[in-house]
C-alpha cells in the first residue's frame, strides 16, 4: 500500500492542519511520540517519511490530542479508518500516546 504523489501531498496539508488546530509545538508532538525533530519534520512532509508506520502514528496521535482537547478538524481523506485496517495488514502500526490537557 503506498500514496501517490497527490495522496502525499493531501496527506502532508492535512497532518500540518491539525498539528496546527491542536496547538502543541514541533518539539513537543516529537516528545511525546519518541521521534527526534527531523523524524518529525520527515514524517510531516509524507514524502521523505521513511517508515510509513511513522506516518500512522502521527495522524492517530494528532486525531486522539484533536478529541482530548475537543478540537474539531476535518477528518483526514486519504488516511482514513478503513485505510488505518488496511494498513495494519502491510505495516507494523503502534497505538498513539495519550494525551492530558487539563494540567
Amino acid at each position: 500500500m503506498s500514496l501517490t504523489s497527490r495522496q502525499q501531498r493531501q496527506t502532508a496539508a492535512e497532518l500540518r492542519t491539525h498539528l496546527d488546530a491542536i496547538g502543541l509545538s514541533e518539539e513537543v508532538v516529537a516528545s511525546h511520540l519518541g521521534f527526534t525533530s527531523e523524524r518529525l519534520v520527515r514524517t510531516l512532509s509524507v514524502t521523505n517519511s521513511g517508515d510509513p508506520g511513522d506516518v500512522w502514528l502521527l495522524r492517530d496521535y494528532l486525531v486522539q490530542a484533536a478529541a482530548d482537547k475537543g478540537v474539531v478538524v476535518a477528518p483526514f481523506t486519504i488516511l482514513t479508518d478503513a485505510s488505518r485496517r488496511q494498513a495494519a495488514v502491510w505495516f507494523d502500526l503502534h497505538t498513539a500516546p495519550r494525551h492530558n490537557f487539563s494540567s
